[in-house]
């Protein structure tokens, strides 16, 4: 606009975007090239947050089999189990769930599949989990 220009009442701005459904909600997804600001996968991070605590409770002691632990959780031990199974997770893939660096692909339920248990297996993976 220059000054002498009138100003318009109504200005129309278009933003090219999608909305893809992400581990059961909503995201705004937008166009290759954009930036787009992430911000932790919340149910990434608590099952993560889950599986170090109940490690952390059958180490101490405190639950003798997973099968007790999980009466207590009122969860099922399938379950816990695919959970616990987190904390094998290499340390730059926790990292990069925990600061929301992973790929948009990567929800609670593709983490809780099977992975390798050596980290350098998994450094294979780390293309797949983790993003630019």
């Amino acid at each position: 606009m220059t000054r002498g220009a009138p100003i318009p009442e109504t200005v129309t701005l278009h933003v090219p975007f999608r909305v893809v459904k992400r581990g059961g909600r909503k995201e705004m997804q937008l166009p290759e090239g954009a930036t787009q600001p992430r911000s932790p996968d919340s149910a990434l991070v608590k099952a993560l947050a889950r599986a170090f605590r109940w490690k952390r409770m059958m180490e101490s002691g405190e639950f003798a089999t997973i099968a007790e632990l999980a009466e207590r959780e009122g969860i099922a031990p399938s379950y816990m189990t695919r959970v616990l199974r987190l904390t094998l997770l290499a340390p730059d893939i926790v990292e990069a769930i925990l600061d929301g660096k992973q790929r948009p692909e990567v929800t609670l339920a593709q983490a809780l599949e099977p992975f390798p248990k050596r980290w350098q297996e998994q450094g294979r993976l780390n293309s797949g989990l983790t993003g630019p």
